[in-house]
């Protein structure tokens, strides 16, 4: 069983909700905010957290602050069929050049999607800035894995991250697999430890010579 929400077409309902509630609440900028991209993003997460329940309808079985926080995710729900959703909120000033925001670590997506009634979802929010206000231009609201590795890399940290090569480039795959894209991710890292690996050895190497440096340096 897959998940009605985004195997439906459900999911493209709650995205028209989201831009429909957002536009319609200019409440939550100020003069003093509105100039950080960073402080507009949090603002869309408080407000969208607040709120989501009711967003969401019918199709929300249970939401709480504490699922939030169990999760590390900026929201998270059950829906009447009993699928966990974590959602991770990406708001993206269009006027911007360039983002490269962080999805999730790879170990952290390979633990979740054990559970096949799990998904780790991301939600896209498209904005300019007019005046005092944000306004959505766009919504997009996907599982991870309907994300195409073109539009994916992998950032040194931890066991890796998963981010976002750019956010005015967004390729969404409705329906894709997610058999297939956890053994993409599986190839990806294939690549890119090694990569890593490679870069240590000149590290270690790097540091080794400066430590025979200092070692025969005069101790003034």
């Amino acid at each position: 069983m897959k998940s009605s929400l985004f195997f439906t077409g459900k999911h493209k309902e709650i995205e028209l909700r989201i831009l429909e509630f957002l536009n319609s609440r200019q409440d939550y900028l100020s003069a003093s905010t509105v100039e950080s991209t960073r402080a507009v993003g949090d603002a869309m997460q408080d407000i969208l957290a607040e709120n989501f329940a009711s967003i969401l309808g019918e199709l929300c079985g249970r939401y709480s602050a504490q699922f939030a926080r169990r999760s590390m995710a900026d929201l998270a729900f059950e829906d009447q069929d009993g699928f966990y959703y974590v959602v991770d909120v990406k708001s993206h000033r269009l006027d911007t050049s360039f983002n490269m925001p962080n999805l999730t670590s790879v170990d952290r997506i390979a633990r979740l999607y054990e559970d096949d009634r799990s998904y780790f979802a991301v939600l896209f929010i498209d904005y300019r800035i007019r005046g005092i206000t944000a306004v959505v231009e766009t919504v997009r609201f996907a599982p991870i894995e309907f994300l195409s590795w073109n539009c994916l890399t992998i950032g040194a940290l931890g066991w890796g991250q998963i981010q976002v090569a750019n956010s005015n480039m967004i390729e969404i795959r409705p329906g894709y697999s997610r058999k297939k894209w956890m053994i993409e991710l599986c190839d990806t890292l294939l690549e890119f430890y090694p990569r890593e690996i490679e870069k240590i050895g000149h590290r270690i190497a790097r540091f080794e010579e400066l430590r025979q440096h200092w070692l025969q340096k005069p101790d003034l």
